[in-house]
């Protein structure tokens, strides 16, 4: 079978999966802001799945000393992170009436749900154990977050990485808990300060992972102001906290030891 532009990417599969809750049986119609509420968060799963294959590539990229796969690596998840941030300003065209309109059918889905923003969020660090809760134990999406529960984060991979490269990593940081969240390990700053004044190589990926860090920052920013924006400080879609726990999550490194530097050089 000769493959097409439209079989090749499914493109018929895919456009049948936008179903507005909204529609109404008789008419056939649905509130109009409800495909584009739709779109936008499907594309954000389709990112969220983009941004994990590059991660875990990139975490065997720095834990095998491949430095320019790595940063490639890095620049890519950078880039998409940026086309992540530049999606608020669609959703944002929704106004509070439109979003309103069609609210109630969402029910009891919440993006605290999102199993792929979860593990992506796990990857970089951000460990909770209480979002397991948000999916139900024995469901597809709880199961790959717990999956990714025990698995070295990006930090990890890079102190080996540095370790590989004969820089001195305390080994309480190479054997740590890895379900742990982040801290700082002030003997892992005594090298990166090192790094950053003689080896240029190392200090460029330093600040590659600095920008995934303001990157990460900027979008958790940017989605708080959108909810505030959207619905004030109600109570969020599915029972979840909104915009009061969403500002909880602003400006907490994924990597501090590479902020806590920034003093010193």
């Amino acid at each position: 079978m000769q493959i097409t532009y439209g079989s090749y990417l499914k493109v018929p599969e895919l456009l049948a999966l936008q179903v507005p809750a909204s529609r109404d049986a008789a008419s056939g119609r649905a509130e109009h802001d409800e495909m584009l509420f739709i779109v936008i968060h499907q594309v954000y799963e389709l990112w969220f799945k983009q941004q994990l294959h590059e991660g875990d590539r990139l975490a065997r990229c720095l834990m095998s000393n491949e430095v320019e796969p790595a940063c490639a690596t890095l620049k890519r998840m950078l880039t998409i992170l940026k086309t992540m941030v530049q999606q608020v300003d669609v959703l944002e065209t929704m106004t509070p009436v439109s979003f309103l309109s069609f609210r109630s059918f969402l029910s009891s889905s919440s993006g605290f749900q999102s199993a792929q923003f979860r593990e992506f969020e796990f990857l970089l660090g951000n460990k909770n154990p209480r979002v397991l809760a948000h999916n139900p134990e024995g469901s597809v999406e709880h199961a790959a977050i717990a999956a990714r529960w025990p698995q070295p984060t990006l930090y990890d991979a890079f102190a080996r990485f540095l370790a590989a490269r004969g820089h001195r990593v305390p080994q309480a940081l190479l054997e740590r808990d890895v379900t742990q969240p982040p801290q700082e390990w002030p003997e892992m700053q005594e090298t990166l300060v090192d790094v950053y004044k003689h080896h240029p190589v190392e200090r460029q990926v330093c600040e590659l992972l600095v920008d995934l860090d303001e990157g990460m920052q900027e979008w958790r920013y940017r989605h708080v102001k959108m909810v505030e924006r959207t619905i004030g400080f109600k109570q969020g879609t599915g029972g979840s906290p909104g915009a009061a726990y969403l500002r909880t999550t602003l400006f907490n490194p994924l990597f501090p030891d590479l902020w806590a530097i920034r003093t010193r050089l």
